[in-house]
């Protein structure tokens, strides 16, 4: 008897209360059905005040199902500028699980809030190779891109196209990029380099003198991810005109990943640099080169070296002129050693990626993967995720069966999403 008592209470609220009586709580109540109280909660969507719509845009977040996306969809229609925000992040959770408590606009949860100013530098998420957005899903996020409420509305749906890798918003993220709102502009250049479709690149070249810092720094960084060889004299043009320190830093390291010929008097001005930032990126731009010859000078340049960001970059230089060797002191070894730190595991990392393309590298790795720290085989199993061949397999696979559960997993993931490419 009371079995069926729950029962009737369950019923009872699933069904569709009128839209005098409905508040918050009761979507809440309601939501607890869990995915078979869907169908309710998108009627919620709809004749509803603002407060009970977030909610239910809430509650189809958190129940996280694929059946929750076709509500989130038709919410990102609704014309009111929070609520869009939440149904984006509820997609974007559903791909990237806990996203609506740790992403940019984790604070506007609560209806009323607001997201200006809470865009950051630190943009980096983005979801595995091995996951397939729907169509439909990336359609919408195009769509708010283009036309979303507000500015705010607009800026956040960029950020979930980069999440995402919206290949297919790419049209409308270029547009946001002749926008007049900095925080679209900066989240369309931030996405159109997480999808990395190098044919964006001249697209954007005319931001590169941007008045906006921040605009100016994320577009500079766009060219140089997206190889837009062509800039390279606008970004020459920026770092001799430029007053800031940052931006300065940010044009010379764009133009060491374009690397031209007529960029090596820039290298040899700024190898012996004052600014640490300055003499890291001219080692770069001569580990692109790949000249043989620049090897002695840069080897001499590494043993004199006291500073860590510098030497990194110079290890990677040495690296890609071909020393592979993994001795106790070795630049290749440098470079693992440091994925042990919080404070450059984020430099070292990159730089095994470019330099893992490389099949001499990319033998050198496997026997530190397998013996290495934590920290070091999480790393080398990101790097093999994406510079990895079918050779890495194997090295992978044994990875995921580690006794560690968080390389075990980690393993497992660059194991996905090799595959994926391969």
């Amino acid at each position: 008897m009371r079995a069926f008592s729950v029962a009737l209470v369950t019923f009872a609220f699933l069904l569709p209360l009128t839209a005098q009586d409905v508040k918050p709580k009761d979507v809440r109540e309601v939501a607890k059905g869990g995915a078979p109280s869907i169908p309710t909660l998108q009627k919620y969507l709809k004749n509803q005040p603002p407060d009970v719509r977030a909610e239910a845009v809430k509650q189809l977040t958190d129940v996280g199902t694929a059946a929750s996306l076709d509500p989130l969809i038709l919410a990102t229609q609704d014309d009111d500028p929070q609520i869009q925000i939440l149904a984006t992040d509820g997609m974007v959770n559903f791909y990237s699980p806990g996203y609506v408590k740790t992403g940019i606009t984790a604070p506007i949860r609560k209806v009323g809030s607001s997201i200006k100013g809470k865009f950051t530098d630190t943009n980096d998420l983005i979801i595995p190779a091995y996951v397939t957005v729907r169509a439909d899903v990336v359609a919408a996020l195009a769509r708010m891109v283009k036309s979303g409420v507000n500015a705010d509305v607009r800026a956040n749906a960029a950020h979930a196209a980069g999440i995402l890798r919206a290949k297919d918003a790419e049209p409308e993220l270029l547009e946001a990029v002749h926008t007049k709102d900095t925080d679209v502009i900066y989240e369309a250049l931030v996405a159109l380099q997480k999808i990395r479709d190098q044919s964006a690149g001249p697209a954007i070249a005319f931001r590169l003198r941007d008045m906006d810092q921040k605009v100016q720094i994320a577009a500079i960084q766009t060219t140089g991810v997206l190889l837009n060889k062509a800039a390279v004299p606008d970004l020459i043009d920026v770092l001799n005109r430029a007053k800031s320190m940052t931006v300065k830093r940010e044009a010379l390291t764009a133009i060491a990943m374009l690397p031209v010929p007529s960029s090596r008097s820039l290298y040899e001005q700024y190898l012996h640099d004052k600014d640490d930032r300055m003499r890291a990126a001219a080692a770069e731009g001569f580990a692109r080169l790949k000249n043989p010859a620049d090897l002695p000078m840069l080897t001499t340049a590494w043993q004199s070296e006291t500073k860590t960001a510098p030497r990194l970059s110079l290890a990677f230089a040495q690296v890609m002129l071909g020393k592979t060797e993994m001795g106790e002191f070795s630049p290749l070894r440098f470079l693992i050693n440091n994925l042990n730190s919080s404070s450059y595991n984020g430099v070292a990392y990159p730089f095994l990626v470019e330099l893992a393309r490389d099949e001499t590298v990319r033998q050198a790795l496997y026997a530190p993967m397998a013996t290495g720290t934590k920290d070091e085989k999480i790393g080398l199993a990101r790097v093999l995720a994406r510079s990895g061949d079918s050779g890495s397999v194997a090295a992978l696979d044994k990875l995921s069966k580690d006794p560690d559960p968080a390389v075990a997993q980690e393993g497992l993931k660059a194991l996905r999403t090799l595959q994926s490419r391969l």
